[in-house]
């Protein structure tokens, strides 16, 4: 294959990436005026967010192993066709039900576009060097695009109506799609290969259970009972997949992948560097509109320099790759990362300037990790094997995304509801103690000087959650760089004695 043709290649799942991803975040700017223009209540409005990430996280496993059973070319080329169908019913959508199923249908269309980008880039690459490049602007496009869907939705909302930010997908979408067809090779597929239909719908039972059980804790009027039952329905489906998979004879999870440290390494940044990244960034386009009043367009404007330092940092890692010692390059990123959120710990009610150097230092690491962790999972498993190991690698994203939504969200909820000391004379202010959006609200209904006091003593809560945040973020990432160099250490030292 000539070398352009492979990068040709490369731009063409990159868009289709670039879709999925921005998906995740491009309603954090537009939740608000879409809520008003469906009358979406609490729960819809819940779902309307969670839906995507929930069912792709279910679904990602599975369609790692149909890609390699039918062809990774084939099972792209119609997850872009559901995926840009399900645009065009989000942007149109009437009622909230109608957009909580084309998320769901969004979810589909993703799951299955994106092991099949990975594995089509690990099966065009096979120069090793190159392929490392690849792959790190495979993931700077992920962590990218991930950081740029608040500004694109702010942009949009600037100057149009909220289903833009759907349809913006359908032109994307035909022309990858064209472009696939004419252009990416077919892929050799394992026909041989089962498709354990149950083991599939175990793996989305129990990711889905647990997540839900997460984000039914994070709500401020989430149900315990509810929160147990799901979490058990969860682990046992898990369970239950986890002994099913170690007797299958075509496993959706091959567990014995993870015996290699540098594998193990690789999925545990995966996951706790999209943790903090989106979780992170959950919270911060909060703080921008809420605390500092910001627009969204503006909101989306100030945060761009971390997605523009997650993107550089990508290929740039995975130039360098090949000449450092991964498990060194993944235990840096991450203290980068730690030290960078440690420092917007201690500076974030500084000058903007500041900030907007924390958020570099974040971005950079956060790329450069997630840029190696993605190398790390791809290069570690067999060629026969890409879809699984790239299905294993989109689980650790999607999952540390949408955990730390969750996490840091409730987090950030209930480090504000007990910070939030209000006089007797306001305590009646209905929705103020649950988040700072019900005390702007309430806020608006009292007498003026009641109403700005409630604004400031708000804030200053939301500030001191912001504050709890950022600490365990850093704590998290630092904590993940001390596991990462054990888990380096034991590998080296498996590798000495098996010389010896």
């Amino acid at each position: 294959m000539a070398n352009a043709k492979r990068w040709l290649i490369l731009a063409i799942v990159s868009s289709a990436l670039f879709l999925i991803v921005i998906d995740m975040t491009v309603l954090y700017t537009a939740l608000p005026t879409l809520t008003r223009a469906l009358s979406a209540n609490a729960s819809e409005k819940l779902w309307i967010v969670n839906a995507y990430p929930l069912v792709m996280a279910g679904l990602l496993p599975s369609m790692g192993v149909l890609g390699d059973r039918l062809g990774h070319k084939r099972l792209f080329n119609v997850g872009l066709s559901v995926f840009g169908v399900a645009s065009l019913i989000a942007a149109l959508s009437p009622v909230p039900l109608v957009l909580i199923s084309a998320r769901v249908l969004l979810a589909v269309g993703a799951a299955m576009m994106m092991p099949a980008t990975l594995s089509i880039i690990r099966l065009t690459f096979t120069d090793e060097k190159q392929r490392m490049l690849a792959i790190g602007m495979w993931a700077s496009v992920s962590s990218g695009g991930a950081g740029l869907g608040p500004l694109v939705g702010g942009f949009l909302l600037e100057h149009f109506y909220w289903g833009s930010v759907f349809l913006i997908n359908i032109p994307v979408v035909v022309v990858a799609l064209i472009a696939s067809l004419r252009f990416v090779p077919q892929t050799k597929s394992a026909a041989r290969r089962k498709w354990d239909f149950a083991s599939s719908a175990l793996i989305m039972l129990g990711l889905t259970g647990v997540l839900y059980a997460v984000k039914e804790i994070a709500k401020p009027d989430g149900s315990i009972a509810i929160a147990v039952l799901a979490v058990i329905v969860g682990a046992v489906a898990l369970i239950v997949f986890a002994k099913r998979q170690k007797t299958s004879t075509a496993p959706l999870i091959d567990f014995s992948l993870f015996r290699n440290g540098r594998f193990s390494a690789g999925a545990i940044t995966a996951l706790l560097a999209s943790f903090a990244l989106i979780g992170l960034e959950y919270v911060l386009t909060q703080r921008l509109q809420l605390v500092m009043e910001l627009s969204p367009l503006q909101a989306g404007l100030f945060i761009l320099p971390l997605p523009i330092a997650a993107f550089l940092a990508g290929p740039l890692m995975g130039s360098l790759l090949h000449r450092i010692d991964l498990i060194k390059v993944l235990l840096l990123s991450l203290l980068l990362a730690g030290s960078g959120m440690a420092a917007y710990l201690l500076l974030f009610d500084s000058g903007r300037i500041w900030q907007v150097v924390c958020m570099i230092v974040i971005g950079f690491g956060l790329g450069a990790g997630m840029s190696s962790a993605s190398s790390a999972i791809m290069n570690q498993a067999p060629a026969e094997k890409a879809g699984m190991a790239a299905s294993i690698e989109e689980v650790s994203f999607e999952l540390g995304g949408a955990v730390g939504i969750a996490v840091l969200g409730s987090l950030a909820s209930f480090a504000y509801t007990a910070s939030l000391s209000l006089p007797e004379t306001l305590r009646d202010a209905k929705g103020a103690t649950d988040s700072l959006d019900g005390a702007l609200i309430a806020a608006e209904r009292l007498p003026q000087a009641s109403g700005e006091l409630l604004v400031r003593l708000a804030k200053e809560a939301f500030e001191q959650s912001f504050s709890v945040v950022l600490a365990s973020g850093a704590v998290v990432l630092i904590g993940a760089a001390l596991l990462i160099k054990r888990i380096g250490h034991k590998a080296s030292s498996s590798a000495k004695n098996i010389h010896s």
